[in-house]
């Protein structure tokens, strides 16, 4: 397998992918066309770029790229199926509400991730703290609280899936894993080598997500505190620490092929069992027009496969493409 690079989400009825700067959005619209649009998206981190390049430290803003970007392209999803009708509007009316959705936008990211701090790192805390009189030592209790963590996450996971709306993101987020590990084996980008590839990555959110929750324990055995507030806050603090931390073993993972860190990876893998489901041929369709839209497949296998009459021979020795 070859590392392409490019990653991507699910979005309402499409999906949407991104190599280096570019990003693409397909989605399945009503009437049953796909609309693709191509934009570039430039980083948070601004005129601290640089720091992009930094080991642990690029980690946080890739998390905070993702969450924008993927507040953006959901809005955009989303935009094809409002019930309202669309009225004309002027330019300044526009430029109004589009200032108004990007606050909409903002708000809702806020507290959709102060929420999250709250239910999968500060609630498990708490219940595992209710049981300082039964058990003293707060070593236990931090194992304790990991495991009431990443219980809490799974069945959230596992919960949702039962929603129809979000049983079909997590069939196109199927197609979004099927299309790149396509790619990535040498396969040509066809809807019938999509369907046969697997739906499990070993750079997908879900996986990042996983690594969160169990490096954030570990960290906490190495950083305490005494009082309640206090541990309260250093379990805030650390995110960012965790996110880098997090980032690392995720980009890692998707380079490598040592046993061990196949062997880190496989609770990752399992768990998209959860988040990803079987696509449909024209789900498949639209994850392999978003991937066409920003990346060159074809020559990325010629550079890295040999072929001969269509079907793969070997890998080529070389560089593998660094990713994102």
């Amino acid at each position: 397998m070859k590392t392409s690079g490019i990653g991507g989400q699910a979005v309402l009825e499409g999906v949407m992918m991104k190599n280096k700067d570019q990003y693409a959005v397909a989605v399945r619209k009503p009437d049953g066309e796909i609309e693709v649009r191509k934009e570039e998206y430039h980083s948070v981190a601004g005129r601290l770029s640089p720091l992009l390049k930094v080991p642990f430290v690029r980690g946080i803003f890739n998390f905070v790229d993702s969450l924008v970007l993927g507040m953006k392209t959901l809005t955009f999803s989303a935009s094809f199926y409002e019930e309202e009708e669309e009225q004309e509007l002027t330019e300044e009316e526009a430029k109004k509400e589009e200032r108004r959705e990007n606050v909409i936008m903002a708000l809702t990211m806020v507290f959709s991730f102060v929420l999250a701090i709250g239910i999968f790192m500060i609630l498990p805390y708490f219940i595992s703290n209710l049981l300082s009189g039964l058990i003293p030592s707060y070593t236990v209790r931090l194992i304790i609280e990991g495991i009431i963590r990443i219980a809490i996450f799974v069945g959230y996971v596992g919960l949702i899936s039962r929603m129809k709306d979000i049983h079909r993101l997590y069939m196109y987020h199927g197609a979004e894993h099927k299309c790149i590990n396509c790619i990535e084996h040498g396969l040509p980008l066809t809807v019938e080598n999509v369907r046969k590839s697997s739906r499990e990555h070993k750079r997908c959110g879900t996986s990042f997500l996983l690594f969160v929750m169990i490096v954030g324990i570990v960290l906490l055995f190495f950083v305490r505190a005494d009082s309640m507030v206090m541990r309260v806050v250093v379990r805030i603090a650390l995110l960012p620490v965790i996110a880098g931390i997090s980032y690392e073993i995720i980009r890692l993972a998707g380079r490598s092929s040592n046993p061990l860190v196949n062997l880190l990876s496989k609770p990752g893998l399992l768990l998209q069992r959860l988040t990803t489901k079987e696509p449909d041929d024209e789900m498949i369709e639209v994850g392999i027009a978003s991937v066409e839209a920003v990346f060159d497949w074809k020559t990325f296998q010629e550079e890295n496969f040999a072929y001969r009459d269509g079907e793969k021979k070997s890998d080529l020795s070389g560089s593998v493409p660094q990713g994102i």
